[in-house]
C-alpha cells in the first residue's frame, strides 16, 4: 500500500502526546494588526506532514501549507507583529511559524499557556523528524506521496491514465508505447491497473539507478555482494580516502538494510546507494562541517562573513526594515551587521535607510534581536557595524541601550592590561559584540585616563554616510561633513574605529591596527586590480571593510572574489537579496563549522609574501592542480512552472571555478530533454588550477530555453578544498538558499597535483 510510505515521516513519534494533540487540533487566534485578529481552527492532516486550517477568504485560497516549508518556530512574542500587536501578558500564549522563502510569517495565540507549549513542542518534534528523513527516506516519502495524488478515485489502484498524471507529477514526460510497456510490465495480474506489489515494482523501476548499478558491480568481488574488504579497496581506490577496515565495518554497520548481508559484513546494492547518499559520499568533506581551522589567529587573518544595510528585507529605497532581516543574517552565520541610527520619534533612536521611504525599526528592537539571535549558529565574535546620524542625545541613549541589552557581552576596554599592539583572535573574542564606528580619540586614552577637553567632540562623518549625504569634498578628498559624537558613544569603539583612507603608503605610517577604512565597491576593486599586493599587506595588520555602490537601489550585489584575494575580511554583501554573490558567499563560509570566520591562506598573512593575484609568480601559493570532473546524474529535479501541468525540464549543468583571475572558468554539459527525473550526462571536463586555496567550485543546474534565458533550477557551492574525491552526490539549493530535498546531483570527481 502506497500509504505505508508515509508512516516513515513519524514512526518515531508513534502514540507521542504532543503529536496527538495536533491531529486533533484546535482554536488559534490569528493576528495579522492591532484590528485583524480572528480565532482560526488549525490541526495536522492525518500525513503528519500538512497542517490544515479554516479560511474565511471568499476566493479560497490554499488551506494548508506543508511541514517541509517550515524554516522554525518560535515560542513567546518573538516576531515583530506579535510585539507590535499583542500585550505583554500573553507573551506564554503566543509563537510564530516562520516559513523558508519568503512567505510571511503566521502569528498565533493558543488558548491556555499549556496548549502554546503543546502546539510548539508538537511542531518542532515534526520538523526535526522531517530533517531527519535521509535523502533515501525523503525520495521514498516523496515518491508516495505524489503516488497518492495521481490516483484520482483513491481506490490504491492506478489506471494507465492515473500512471501517466503519476509520471507527469515527479517530472518525466513518457510517450504512449513507453507508459504501455512499464504499465503492462507491472501489471502482473492483467487486470488493467497496478495495486500492492505492481505498485512497488513500478517504483523500483522509477527509483534504479543505472550509473549506481555499474559502479557497484565493478567493486562488489565476493558472491555478487561487497565485502568489507571490497568496500574498503573502494574506499581507498575510487574514493581517495585513507580509510581503514574499521571505517568500512562502520559504514556496513550503519547503511547495510539487509540483516543478512549486515550479519555477514557485506554491503548490499541498496545500502551502497543509501552510503552514496549520506554525509560520507556527499562532495563536501564531513570533517569541514566543525570548526576545523586554528581560532587562535588575530582577527584580522580571517574572511568574516559580513552584511550591508541588515536591517532591510528588500530593497533600498522603499522596502521594509525589520528585526527579522537581522535574525536571518545572524542565523545564516553572518558576523558583522550595519546599523544606519537616526533620530526617531520620542527621543528613541531608530534604524532605517536615511532620506529614503524604507520604514523605521526601533535601535533597542534591533540590539534585543541581535543580542538573542548572535551566537545560535556561531559562538564566535560579532562585530555591529554603526552609520550614526543622530543628535548628542540619542547617541548616548544608543550607548545605554547597548550597554544595558549587550551586558557583559558587549566588550567595552581592550582585553589586554596594557595598550595592545595587535587584535585578539576569535578565540579569545567569543561571545563578544565589537562596535565598530568613529572614536573621539586614539584607544591609549584608555590607558593614560585622558579624555577629550570638551564632552562634545566633533569627527567627520563616516565615509558611506558622507557619500550617501553627497556631501562636498575638499581638495584632499577629505570630507568636510563634521558630526558631533557623544563620549559615550565614543567610549564603546575599542578594536574597530573607523578612519578615512588616504592611501596605503599613509595608513602604513599613520594608522594605528585598530583604525580601519571602508571603501566602496568601485575603489576597493580598483585597488584590488591595480595595488593587489599592497592591499594585501595593508591587511596583514589592519581591517578593511567593502560596501556595495550607493547606485544598487535594488540591493543587488558586487562579486565578492576578488576583494577577498586581495585579503579583504569584511566584504560586505545585501544577504536579503538571492544572487550569484550570495551562493558564493554562503560557498566560502560553509566551511569551518558555519562560523562565519574562515583563516585566510597563509601566504595572505606573513610579512614577506610576495602573493599578488593578479600576476602570479612563483611561490607557496602556487599549488598546481589538475581537476577533472565527470557530470554523471542528476535526480528529482524540480518542476519551475507549477502552474503549467505539463511543463518538463530541459536540464543542463554548469560547472564555475572562481577564485584568482587565472583560475576563473565555466563549462556546461548539453542540456537533456524533458526529463528532470534522471537525466544522464555522463560528461568530464578538466580544469587548471593555481591557487587552490583561494578557489571555490559552483555547480548550477538550469532549465535550458532556447528563446529567452534559462532559468535556475538548483546550485550549490563550495571552497575547492572542502571538497572530497571519487563518486558523490552533490546537494542542491533554491534561488534563496534552502535545500531542495530529494534532488541533487551526481558526480565524479579528482583534484590531483598536476604532473
Amino acid at each position: 500500500d502506497p500509504g505505508n510510505g508515509i508512516d516513515l515521516t513519524t514512526s518515531s513519534l508513534e502514540g507521542d502526546v504532543d503529536l496527538q494533540f495536533l491531529l486533533v487540533g484546535g482554536k488559534l487566534m490569528k493576528v495579522k494588526s492591532s484590528s485583524w485578529k480572528k480565532e482560526r481552527m488549525y490541526k495536522l492532516h492525518d500525513d503528519n506532514a500538512t497542517i490544515w486550517h479554516e479560511s474565511h477568504r471568499i476566493f479560497k485560497r490554499k488551506q494548508t501549507f506543508s511541514i517541509d516549508d517550515v524554516d522554525s518556530v518560535r515560542k513567546g512574542r518573538q516576531s515583530e507583529g506579535l510585539q507590535k500587536h499583542t500585550e505583554a501578558h500573553v507573551e506564554d500564549r503566543c509563537f510564530s511559524i516562520f516559513f523558508k522563502g519568503r512567505r510571511r510569517n503566521l502569528d498565533l495565540v493558543a488558548t491556555s499557556v499549556e496548549e502554546a507549549r503543546q502546539w510548539v513542542n508538537g511542531l518542532e518534534k515534526i520538523i526535526s523528524n522531517m530533517k531527519k528523513l535521509n535523502r533515501q527516506q525523503t525520495s521514498e516519502h516523496w515518491i508516495f506521496n505524489c503516488m497518492r495524488k495521481a490516483d484520482k478515485n483513491k481506490d490504491n489502484m492506478m489506471t494507465l491514465k492515473e500512471l501517466k498524471h503519476f509520471l507527469r507529477q515527479i517530472n518525466i514526460e513518457v510517450d504512449e508505447t513507453y507508459a504501455k510497456l512499464l504499465f503492462t510490465k507491472c501489471d502482473t495480474s492483467n487486470s488493467g491497473t497496478l495495486e500492492g506489489s505492481e505498485i512497488k515494482h513500478f517504483y523500483d523501476l522509477l527509483t534504479h539507478r543505472e550509473e549506481i548499478d555499474v559502479i557497484y558491480e565493478k567493486h562488489a568481488a565476493t558472491g555478487g555482494q561487497m565485502s568489507a574488504q571490497d568496500l574498503l579497496n573502494f574506499l581507498r581506490n575510487e574514493q581517495r580516502e585513507e580509510a581503514t577496515l574499521e571505517d568500512a565495518l562502520r559504514l556496513i554497520e550503519k547503511y547495510e538494510l539487509d540483516d543478512s548481508a549486515k550479519h555477514m559484513n557485506h554491503m548490499t546494492k541498496d545500502g551502497f546507494l543509501m552510503y552514496l547518499q549520506q554525509e560520507e559520499g556527499s562532495i563536501f568533506n564531513p570533517a569541514h562541517k566543525k570548526v576545523f581551522q586554528d581560532m587562535s589567529q588575530p582577527i584580522n587573518d580571517y574572511f568574516i562573513s559580513s552584511s550591508h544595510n541588515t536591517y532591510l528585507m528588500e530593497d533600498q529605497l522603499k522596502g521594509p526594515s525589520s528585526t527579522e532581516a537581522y535574525i536571518k543574517a545572524l542565523m545564516k552565520s553572518c558576523r558583522c551587521v550595519e546599523l544606519d541610527c537616526w533620530d526617531g520619534a520620542h527621543g528613541e533612536p531608530v534604524i532605517y535607510h536615511g532620506h529614503t521611504l524604507t520604514s523605521k525599526v526601533l535601535f533597542k528592537d534591533v540590539i534585543k534581536a541581535i543580542k538573542e539571535y548572535a551566537f545560535k549558529t556561531s559562538e564566535y565574535p560579532v562585530i555591529l557595524s554603526l552609520e550614526n546620524h543622530c543628535t548628542l542625545e540619542q547617541q548616548k541613549l544608543m550607548a545605554k541601550h547597548m550597554i544595558s541589552i549587550l551586558g557583559s557581552a558587549l566588550l567595552t576596554s581592550p582585553l589586554e592590561d596594557q595598550m595592545p599592539t595587535a587584535f585578539p583572535s576569535p578565540q579569545e573574542l567569543k561571545g563578544r559584540f565589537i562596535i565598530k564606528g568613529k572614536r573621539l580619540n586614539k584607544l591609549d586614552a584608555v590607558f593614560s585616563n585622558t579624555s577629550p577637553g570638551v564632552e562634545e567632540d566633533c569627527v567627520s562623518e563616516e565615509d558611506e554616510a558622507a557619500e550617501t549625504n553627497n556631501s562636498k569634498t575638499d581638495t584632499n578628498g577629505q570630507k568636510k561633513s563634521k558630526i558631533k559624537l557623544a563620549k559615550q558613544l565614543s567610549d564603546l569603539v575599542i578594536y574597530c574605529k573607523s578612519v578615512h583612507f588616504s592611501g596605503f603608503e599613509h595608513a602604513k605610517d599613520n594608522q594605528a591596527f585598530y583604525e580601519m577604512s571602508s571603501f566602496k565597491e568601485s575603489k576597493a576593486v580598483n585597488l584590488a586590480e591595480t595595488a593587489a599586493k599592497a592591499f594585501i599587506h595593508h591587511n596583514m595588520t589592519k581591517l578593511s571593510r567593502i560596501y556595495p555602490a550607493g547606485s544598487r537601489t535594488a540591493s543587488s550585489n558586487y562579486n565578492p572574489v576578488p576583494l577577498w584575494n586581495a585579503g579583504c575580511q569584511i566584504v560586505a554583501l545585501n544577504f536579503q537579496t538571492p544572487s550569484k554573490e550570495m551562493d558564493l558567499n554562503q560557498g566560502r563560509f560553509r566551511s569551518n563549522g558555519l562560523s562565519g570566520y574562515i583563516l585566510k591562506p597563509e601566504f595572505q598573512r606573513y610579512a614577506g609574501s610576495e602573493f599578488n593575484p593578479m600576476t602570479l609568480t612563483k611561490g607557496p601559493w602556487i599549488k598546481h592542480k589538475a581537476f577533472h570532473i565527470m557530470v554523471i546524474s542528476a535526480q528529482q529535479l524540480p518542476k519551475l512552472n507549477k502552474d503549467k501541468p505539463k511543463s518538463i525540464v530541459d536540464p543542463l549543468v554548469k560547472v564555475e571555478i572562481y577564485g584568482v583571475p587565472a583560475d576563473t572558468c565555466s563549462k556546461e554539459t548539453r542540456s537533456i530533454e524533458n526529463n528532470g527525473f534522471n537525466p544522464m550526462w555522463n560528461e568530464t571536463f578538466q580544469f587548471d588550477i593555481q591557487v587552490p586555496e583561494l578557489a571555490m567550485l559552483r555547480f548550477l543546474v538550469e532549465d535550458y530555453d532556447a528563446t529567452s534565458q534559462n532559468d535556475l533550477i538548483g546550485h550549490y557551492c563550495l571552497p575547492l578544498t572542502s571538497l572530497q574525491n571519487g563518486y558523490r552526490h552533490v546537494p542542491l539549493l533554491t534561488k534563496r538558499g534552502d535545500v531542495i530535498p530529494s534532488a541533487g546531483l551526481f558526480v565524479h570527481l579528482m583534484l590531483l597535483d598536476a604532473k
